[in-house]
């Protein structure tokens, strides 16, 4: 598997008090490019996000699929609960099958 040219970006914070409800941020640069704009020449090539999954220590946390309506940069925020530290982990997978990921680490005490 190939990785994705994009530049995951994530803005988490590094500690939480036990129980806490976190805010994750996530945004990727991605064109999303549907390949069926029209307008006087040849339709761009298809280039779309297909999945991005989110995992807390391991275990599926949010999974996201992708369809022609997405915007270009796809920036996504939710929020977890950790009650022990926890390592958020971010993979983007495009339809050829690329890849991006990206980790983040919370401590809690």
């Amino acid at each position: 598997m190939s990785e994705l040219p994009s530049r995951p970006r994530l803005r988490v914070q590094r500690r939480a008090r036990p129980g806490e409800v976190i805010e994750l941020r996530a945004l990727i640069d991605h064109p999303m490019e549907t390949g069926i704009r029209t307008g006087g020449g040849p339709a761009p090539a298809r280039d779309m996000l297909e999945s991005l999954v989110v995992t807390m220590n391991g275990a599926p946390l949010v999974e996201v699929a992708f369809r022609n309506g997405a915007s270009p940069n796809p920036f996504h925020v939710f929020h977890a609960q950790v009650e022990q530290d926890s390592l958020f982990r971010f993979t983007w997978t495009d339809e050829a099958g690329r890849s991006a990921s990206v980790e983040a680490r919370v401590g809690v005490g």
